[in-house]
């Protein structure tokens, strides 16, 4: 089950915390890793970590924010490989502020990837889908375009996009044998959760840490993984019927939240 043998995967933002876990996850089950990254090092990191246990994998410099860049990467993918079968829009940055604190540049630069990022990819790979009508697209949302979250402004509105164009993608291409689906994650354990706390909260890492970690009913962040473990089962031949769906992974925090 859940096999991707003879699939061609493409990963944006592969190259670190869950697009990483999901190139790992994705290559165990068989399939041909794409790792799109802004960071060279990090994508190729990736791709020589999958490559040394037997699996198939290339690292790519994209910024998906450009469109020229993620064309043409897609367009050498497809004459490679012959084929593009799963394209997950991974690829995000995280903006803090409400209404009033957000500047435009903050504005402009988390829509650039978060929204733009996303379409770019579904403009690039979608071409090659239906030529061949199949494949799948997953894009990650997050539950923040589910529900109001404080300063977090710019990003929700972003993930609000995000789930939309997942849906109207959808039903554009249902009858062109292309499923589109979408991941709303609550918090997910990566480097860049480290990260943050060690600039905005040093020496009070651990607190914080519990604190945001508390914030989900079942009393941790999600581990890379267990987001990647889903993203395997949509992305699978066993979820053939599935599209047009959100799925929300968050630790209760949607339903249980008090």
């Amino acid at each position: 089950m859940f096999s991707l043998s003879g699939k061609t995967a493409i990963i944006t933002g592969g190259g670190n915390g869950i697009g990483e876990k999901i190139c790992q996850v994705f290559s165990k089950a068989g399939a041909s890793i794409h790792i799109l990254d802004i960071h060279a090092s990090q994508a190729e990191k990736v791709e020589k970590s999958i490559t040394e246990r037997g699996g198939t994998a290339k690292a790519w410099q994209v910024d998906v924010s450009q469109q020229a860049r993620i064309v043409e990467v897609c367009n050498q993918i497809q004459k490679s490989a012959g084929q593009i079968d799963i394209l997950i829009n991974n690829a995000g940055i995280a903006q803090i502020g409400n209404l009033h604190t957000t500047s435009e540049k903050e504005l402009d630069k988390v829509i650039q990837v978060n929204i733009k990022g996303v379409y770019n990819g579904m403009f690039a790979a979608i071409q090659h889908m239906r030529k061949k009508q199949q494949g799948v697209i997953l894009n990650m949302a997050s539950v923040a375009s589910l529900v109001g979250l404080p300063d977090r402004f710019g990003y929700s509105m972003t993930k609000g996009a995000v789930l939309n164009m997942t849906l109207t993608v959808a039903r554009d291409y249902v009858r062109e044998g292309i499923r589109c689906n979408s991941i709303s994650p609550a918090r997910v354990h990566t480097p860049l959760v480290d990260g943050y706390l060690a600039q905005h909260y040093p020496g009070q890492e651990k607190e914080m840490y519990d604190q945001l970690a508390n914030t989900q009913p079942i009393g941790r962040m999600a581990k890379p993984e267990e987001i990647a473990w889903l993203a395997l089962y949509l992305c699978s031949d066993e979820a053939s019927f599935i599209t047009g769906t959100n799925f929300p992974i968050d630790g209760g925090f949607l339903n249980l939240s008090i």
